[in-house]
């Protein structure tokens, strides 16, 4: 424990839900929700607006909308989120050398290894000066919890939400913690919450109280030692620069349960072409591939393979996943597929690709020869063009148009896309209506939330000003209300 609060815990505020205001204008001060807008998709990130009326994270989709109807669903725009909480890791990285990570929206910072006087008039100064840069550099807000272990800062980060600061001061953690419920405390889960409750501990205090050999008893030695630790408000752990990630994974939830062999086998090699884009990323390699199979029943089935070393081989993979999948009953249906790598290596094993050297011929020479064939029946330039526009016109997706610029779809079906073209720096836009096969429309890439120019070809303005700003009726340019073509 130290004796001055210099240990910093920072949150960004409903940090997917926040970008997609900062991004729309129209949808600033209103219920957003975003995540899996299937039936069987799942809240990622609920903004303020919408937990006034009980949607929280990792709530089903389909009982959101029940609670509250009117917010915009939107999918997760993940480019967008990595770049901000760059943006927001560099300002952490100009404080101290020893920054961990938690999530893209999640980091303990130690100021004391960053040379900041442990000092809490000084800490807190140096916590505001955050906030107030995070706020010009990306439009978003994040509370800052200060104290001197991490279990603590977490705790006064949460205390400080939105858009505050919290420090706890050395001497005082007792105090504060006691009254809380010991779900506040780490490392304590459902399970765990309830052995506790029926011996009758329900607070911080309680646990502290019962001792530490009771809690061993009830919990066994490790865990109830360190929970006792924990409820003293006692936390040596340090700040870590690097987490070293175990695996690396990527999985979908179908909305309509798969039953077609060759679709499942189609998405489980998709995934792992994923999985390997997401290990380069990170500049890693590795030795076991994991598949992960959920029945329409929800039993789960995990199948694992482990190579001759570690490698980053898109095909290697592929290859592993498919022959584990060959291993699985899928005839029942499947809800959700996942591929996954560990055993994680900075290096490749080259003598790996040799293993697949039949196979790839083969599969070369046959796309070679699909290829040819298409060609000769004029079906290429068709099939680049389908590959270049995305299955689905997703909630939230950025799209440029050629006559009205920069945009997001709203929604879409039945053979219609509705995109509101606006953009972070300007007023609320209004929304056109296209046919989904629109050769005018595209996929944009996400536009800065703060601080931006337009891309080329991106217009800045919006492309119909707002109705506060329109003409009169029977005066120049566009009719008041909203303004839909049919193309």
């Amino acid at each position: 424990m130290r004796p001055a609060p210099t240990i910093l815990h920072l949150d960004m505020d409903a940090f997917f839900a926040a970008a997609e205001q900062a991004a729309k204008p129209s949808l600033r001060g209103k219920p957003v929700v975003v995540g899996g807008i299937g039936a069987r998709g799942v809240v990622s990130t609920a903004s303020y607006e919408a937990r006034v009326f009980g949607v929280r994270s990792a709530m089903p989709t389909a009982q959101a909308r029940r609670l509250c109807p009117n917010a915009a669903y939107l999918s997760p725009r993940f480019t967008l989120y990595r770049q901000v909480s760059e943006v927001v890791m560099e300002l952490l990285h100009a404080l101290s050398p020893l920054v961990e990570p938690l999530s893209l929206d999640e980091a303990f910072v130690d100021l004391e290894a960053g040379g900041v006087p442990a000092e809490t008039a000084t800490v807190r100064a140096v916590g505001e000066q955050l906030r107030r840069d995070i706020r010009s550099a990306t439009g978003l807000t994040g509370s800052v919890g200060l104290a001197g272990a991490k279990m603590l800062a977490k705790i006064a980060s949460e205390a400080a939400k939105p858009d505050g600061l919290v420090v706890i001061e050395p001497g005082t953690e007792r105090e504060l913690l006691g009254p809380m419920t010991v779900r506040t405390l780490p490392g304590v889960g459902p399970a765990t919450a309830e052995t506790l409750r029926r011996a009758g501990i329900h607070t911080v205090a309680e646990t502290a109280e019962a001792g530490e050999a009771e809690l061993v008893r009830l919990l066994g030695k490790a865990h109830g030692t360190g929970l006792y630790a924990m409820a003293l408000g006692q936390d040596d752990r340090p700040v870590v620069a690097e987490r070293d990630a175990k695996s690396i994974s990527v999985e979908d939830t179908f909305e309509v349960d798969l039953t077609d062999r060759t679709r499942v086998r189609s998405e489980v090699l998709r995934l792992a072409d994923r999985c390997v884009q997401r290990l380069r990323a990170a500049g890693r390699s590795g030795r076991t591939v994991v598949i992960k199979v959920r029945n329409y029943d929800f039993s789960t089935l995990t199948r694992s393979e482990t190579l001759r070393g570690p490698t980053d081989d898109p095909a290697v993979i592929r290859e592993a996943a498919a022959r584990l999948l060959e291993t699985v009953d899928t005839t029942g249906g499947v809800r959700l597929l996942g591929v996954g790598v560990s055993g994680l290596a900075d290096f490749t094993q080259e003598d790996l690709f040799a293993q697949l050297a039949t196979e790839r011929e083969a599969e070369e020479a046959a796309t070679a020869a699909a290829a040819a064939a298409e060609q000769a029946t004029g079906g290429t330039e068709q099939h680049e063009a389908e590959e270049e526009r995305p299955r689905r016109w997703h909630p939230g997706l950025d799209v440029v148009h050629d006559e009205y610029g920069a945009g997001w779809v709203q929604g879409s079906g039945v053979g219609r896309v509705t995109v509101r073209f606006e953009t972070p720096w300007s007023a609320p836009g209004r929304v056109r209506t296209f046919a989904v096969e629109d050769p005018a429309l595209r996929p944009g890439e996400p536009l800065p939330l703060v601080g931006g120019a337009p891309a080329d070809g991106q217009s800045s303005e919006p492309a119909i000003l707002p109705k506060f700003l329109s003409p009169e009726p029977g005066g120049t340019g566009s009719e008041v209300g909203e303004e839909i073509s049919r193309r």
